[in-house]
């Protein structure tokens, strides 16, 4: 696998009842990621250092800081994978709302966003794009299958972008909103149009989750487990599909049910 690399052994002890056994387990590397924006630090995230150009440029293109990756004319990332540097063309007050907002979502891995409630005015979503409900049960069994680093380590977070044609785009961290801004900065690099697309994640759906969503006009929103009553009234502002609770054949959807072929 391609990413054993950040996989660290640990000696563990297993307790059963009255009885416990050592145990070699293995868990997630996690390390900070500087992010240098034309010259001077942006931010720094916790986060598992791979697809650290999808990471930048997503979590920026999440936060209105740069519309869209022909705004960047130079990206580099140094050696040791843990600094990003880029020179672009970006929205001066976005960052300054970054700076002076720095709200700590309650996303895992103390991620911080500058898009509270009225900083940025997204248009409502009114595209028209159905899939069925099987299409949605199926992507769902999968995207928790292939979950490799879940499976080994128990403690990262899934992000996948399923698109019309049947294309898959996943990322993996330690945060969920980190697998988010990977997944789509992934889809934007290979010039992947999310505005018909579904995104799946794992865990709740909290609002900032939501807006993550809002702001790359995604329409539609799926996780197995419950969204919170802001993610529900964020999606149902801005146009968002808000589908919670999706397991085997059955499902909740929260706002905007019309995308559901049923």
């Amino acid at each position: 696998m391609g990413n054993d690399k950040y996989l660290k052994k640990v000696i563990i002890e297993k307790v059963s009842g009255d009885e416990s056994v050592e145990f070699e387990d293995v868990t997630i590397e996690e390390a900070r990621l500087n992010l240098y924006l034309n010259g001077e630090k942006a931010i720094s995230m916790m986060c598992i250092p791979i697809d650290q150009d999808a990471h930048a440029i997503g979590f920026l293109m999440s936060e209105n800081v740069i519309s869209s990756v022909d705004d960047i004319k130079e990206f580099h990332i140094s050696e040791d994978g843990l600094r990003v540097d880029i020179t672009a063309r970006i929205n001066e007050e976005s960052l300054e709302n970054l700076y002076k907002e720095k709200t700590l979502v309650s996303g895992c891995g103390g991620g911080v966003t500058g898009n509270v409630e009225g900083n940025v005015e997204v248009p409502f979503n009114q595209i028209a794009f159905q899939v069925k409900p099987e299409t949605i049960s199926t992507e769902v069994k999968k995207f928790y299958e292939e979950s490799e680093l879940y499976k080994l380590t128990g403690c990262v977070h899934k992000a996948m972008i399923y698109l019309p044609d049947g294309t898959t785009v996943t990322s993996e961290d330690i945060g969920r909103h980190n697998a988010i801004d990977k997944v789509v900065g992934k889809c934007k690099i290979k010039g992947l149009d999310t505005s018909k697309a579904v995104l799946f994640v794992s865990g709740r759906l909290s609002s900032e989750m939501v807006t993550k969503a809002v702001m790359h006009r995604v329409p539609i929103v799926v996780s197995r487990t419950a969204p919170t009553y802001l993610g529900v009234q964020t999606a149902h502002k801005h146009g968002v599909t808000l589908i919670g609770f999706a397991r085997g054949k059955r499902m909740n959807i929260y706002t905007h049910q019309g995308r559901i072929d049923v």
